[in-house]
C-alpha cells in the first residue's frame, strides 16, 4: 500500500502558468499572495495530509462510525486528527477576515482541498460541508445569524451539515414534506432528512444544519421552500452551545464506501419541535441553498480529482515494484515495462493532470467573479464559473469511476483483495456521480440553464477561446499534432452545440437524451484544451532553459497522449448525439 504525496509541481504548474495566480492576485488586490506563500501553504497541508489523515484512511474503511446512545461514535483517531486540522487554522483559509478567515483565493483553498481528499475523504467530506454552510449563511443570512454562528464555523469550533432531500423526495426537492411552524422568534421543525453526511459526530461542540421545510402558507413545489439554521445545540445567552435541541441521528446507512463519514438518517422535531432560524425570505430557501450546492458541486468534482490522484500514485508504486516476466539472461522485470500496463498508467496520469487543471481553472474564476472590476467583468466571468461547474462535476467524477478501475486492474488479482487498499478508492468513488446531483441532473443543468437558456453564447464564448489555443499550437513546430488533434475535437464541439440549438426546441427529449454525452463530449474537450495550453507554456519554458526538463518534458509527453488517445473520444459522443432521442424513447415502458 502506497503513502500518500502530494502532487506539489503539477499543481504548482496549474497555478503558475494557467490560473496565472500571482498577477491576479496583484491585480485583485492580493499583494500578500505569491507562488512563495502558496507553496509553503502546499507543503505545510501535504505534511498533515500525509502524516496525519492518510494513515487514517483504512482505519475509517476498516472501523466507519457507529451509532450511540446519544451521539455518533467516529472512526477512533478521527477527533485527534480534526483537532490538529482546526488547530492549524485550515477551516478558516478562503473565510472572510470578518469572520476570523485568512482571505485566502478559492483557488488556494482548492488546491489544498485535493490534499485532504486524496488523504482521506471521508474525513474531509466533513470541513467540506462546513464551508457550503460558511457561504450560504455569510451569503444569505441575517447580520444576527452571522454574528452567532459564522466565528465558529469558520474557526472550526462547529461544523456545519447541508440537510436536501428525505425518503420520498430524492432529487425531487419538490416533493419534501419537513415542516416549519412559526414560534415566537424562531420555528420549530419537524421532519425527517436522508443521506445527511456529517449529520452528526462528537468532533466539536456543536453542529450546525441547515435544513430545508415548508412552510404553512409555502405554495407547492420548489417555490414553497425555506431555509433555516437547526443548531444540535441551542446558544445561551453567551452565544455558546446550551440545551440540546430536538434533533437527532436515529439510524446511520451502510455504504459501499466512505465508511468514516457518518451518513446519517436525521430526525427534526420527535418531541416539542426542533428550534430553527429562517436564513433569507420565505419561500426563497432553495436559492439560497443552491449557494451551498454550487460550491459543493466544484468540491464534490474536486474529489473525483482527488481520490484518482491516490489511486494513481498507489498503482504506479505497485507497477514499479511487482516484478512479473523474464528476460533471457534470467533476470526478472516489473510491470511498468509492459506497454499495456504503460498505456493504463498514462491513461491514469493524463486525465489526472487533466482534471487537475480543470478544476484548478474554475476555481479561479469563483475568485475572478468576487474581484471583478465592473460588473462587465463579473457577469462574463459568472457565466464561465456557471458553465463549466456542471461539467467539474460530472465529468471529474465520471473520469474518477475508470480511473480508479484502472488502478485495480494494474493491480491484478492483488486489487480485488482488499489488503491493498486499491478497491476502496474504487468503492470510495462511487458515491462521488450521485453525490450533489447526478451525472444526468449535472448534464440537464448544462444543456438546459448554461446553454439552451442563452442561446449557446456562454458556449460560443469558450468554444472561441479554445480556437485560440488551436491557433497557437498549429503556429508552434513541435505542437502541431497536438493542434491537430484539438482542432478536431473543437469540431466536434461545435457541432455538438449547432445540433442541440437547432432541435431542441422541436424535440422535447432531445436534451435530457443527449445531455450527458454533451457534458462528457465537452469534458474531454475541456481537459484536453487545459493540457494543450500546459504543453504550450512547458514547450515555451524548455526553450528558454527554465524550470524542471524532465517534468516539463513530462507535461508534453502527457499532453500528447491524452490528444492520442483520449481526445479522440469525442467524436464517438458526437455520434451518439447526432443520433438524437430516436432509440432512446423508442421503447414502451412494458417492452423494457
Amino acid at each position: 500500500m502506497s503513502d500518500y504525496v502530494h502532487p506539489y509541481r503539477d499543481t504548482e504548474f496549474v497555478l503558475g502558468e494557467l490560473v496565472e495566480l500571482e498577477r491576479f492576485c496583484a491585480e485583485a488586490g492580493l499583494q500578500d499572495v505569491n507562488g512563495e506563500l502558496v507553496s509553503a501553504i502546499l507543503a505545510e497541508a501535504g505534511r498533515l495530509g500525509s502524516e496525519v489523515l492518510a494513515p487514517l484512511n483504512a482505519v475509517g474503511d476498516a472501523q466507519g462510525a457507529s451509532l450511540g446512545e446519544q451521539h455518533v461514535e467516529e472512526t477512533p483517531g478521527f477527533a485527534d486528527a480534526y483537532r490538529q486540522f482546526r488547530e492549524s487554522g485550515w477551516t478558516s483559509l478562503t473565510a472572510a477576515e470578518a469572520w476570523g478567515g485568512q482571505n485566502l483565493p478559492n483557488v488556494v483553498g482548492t488546491a489544498v482541498n485535493e490534499i485532504w481528499h486524496s488523504a482521506n475523504m471521508a474525513f474531509a467530506l466533513c470541513p467540506m460541508l462546513t464551508q457550503g454552510a460558511i457561504e450560504a449563511i455569510a451569503h444569505h443570512g441575517s447580520a444576527e445569524l452571522q454574528a452567532a454562528y459564522l466565528p465558529q464555523l469558520v474557526s472550526g469550533e462547529w461544523t456545519g451539515t447541508m440537510n436536501l432531500t428525505e425518503p420520498d423526495a430524492g432529487s425531487d426537492l419538490a416533493a419534501i414534506k419537513t415542516k416549519a411552524v412559526p414560534n415566537g422568534d424562531h420555528y420549530l421543525i419537524s421532519g425527517q432528512k436522508i443521506f445527511i453526511t456529517w449529520g452528526d459526530h462528537r468532533m466539536t461542540d456543536n453542529v450546525v444544519h441547515l435544513v430545508l421545510a415548508r412552510l404553512p402558507d409555502a405554495p407547492a413545489g420548489v417555490k414553497g421552500i425555506s431555509l433555516f439554521i437547526v443548531p444540535k445545540y441551542l446558544l445561551d445567552a453567551q452565544g455558546r452551545p446550551g440545551a440540546r435541541n430536538d434533533v437527532r441521528c436515529v439510524s446511520l446507512e451502510h455504504k459501499l464506501g466512505i465508511h468514516g463519514s457518518p451518513t446519517c438518517v436525521m430526525s427534526f422535531g420527535d418531541k416539542e419541535g426542533a428550534v430553527g432560524y429562517l436564513v433569507g425570505e420565505p419561500h426563497k430557501g432553495l436559492a439560497c441553498m443552491f449557494t451551498m450546492m454550487n460550491h459543493a458541486r466544484q468540491s464534490v468534482g474536486l474529489q473525483g480529482l482527488s481520490i484518482s490522484e491516490r489511486a494513481y500514485q498507489q498503482a504506479l508504486q505497485y507497477a514499479r515494484e511487482r516484478l512479473q516476466g523474464t528476460r533471457k539472461d534470467g533476470s526478472r522485470f516489473p510491470i511498468i515495462e509492459y506497454p499495456d500496463v504503460r498505456r493504463m498508467l498514462l491513461t491514469m496520469k493524463a486525465s489526472i493532470e487533466a482534471m487537475r487543471a480543470l478544476a484548478l481553472v474554475a476555481a479561479a474564476e469563483v475568485d475572478r467573479v468576487a474581484h471583478a472590476q465592473d460588473p462587465t467583468a463579473a457577469a462574463r466571468h459568472q457565466g464561465r464559473v456557471d458553465l463549466l461547474t456542471p461539467i467539474v462535476k460530472g465529468w471529474l467524477t465520471e473520469m474518477a469511476q475508470e480511473v480508479t478501475s484502472l488502478g485495480v486492474q494494474i493491480h491484478g488479482g492483488m486489487g480485488f483483495i482488499e489488503e491493498t487498499g486499491a478497491a476502496r478508492h474504487y468503492r470510495d468513488a462511487r458515491i462521488l456521480t450521485i453525490y450533489e446531483g447526478t451525472t444526468g441532473i449535472q448534464a440537464l443543468d448544462l444543456v438546459g440553464r448554461k446553454i439552451l437558456s442563452n442561446k449557446g453564447e456562454l458556449l460560443a464564448d469558450l468554444l472561441d477561446e479554445i480556437g485560440e489555443t488551436v491557433t497557437r499550437l498549429e503556429s508552434t513546430g513541435p505542437l502541431v499534432a497536438l493542434g491537430l488533434a484539438l482542432s478536431d475535437a473543437l469540431e466536434n464541439g461545435r457541432e455538438a452545440r449547432r445540433l442541440l440549438l437547432a432541435n431542441a426546441e422541436a424535440d422535447p427529449a432531445l436534451a435530457g437524451s443527449i445531455s450527458v454525452n454533451f457534458l462528457m463530449l465537452f469534458g474531454y474537450l475541456c481537459g484536453g484544451w487545459l493540457l494543450a495550453r500546459s504543453a504550450l507554456r512547458a514547450q515555451a519554458l524548455l526553450e528558454a532553459g527554465s524550470g524542471d526538463p524532465q517534468f516539463l518534458e513530462a507535461k508534453l509527453v502527457t499532453a500528447r497522449f491524452f490528444g492520442e488517445q483520449l481526445l479522440p473520444r469525442t467524436q464517438a459522443l458526437l455520434a451518439a448525439i447526432r443520433a438524437g432521442s430516436g432509440s432512446i424513447m423508442a421503447l414502451a415502458d412494458e417492452q423494457f
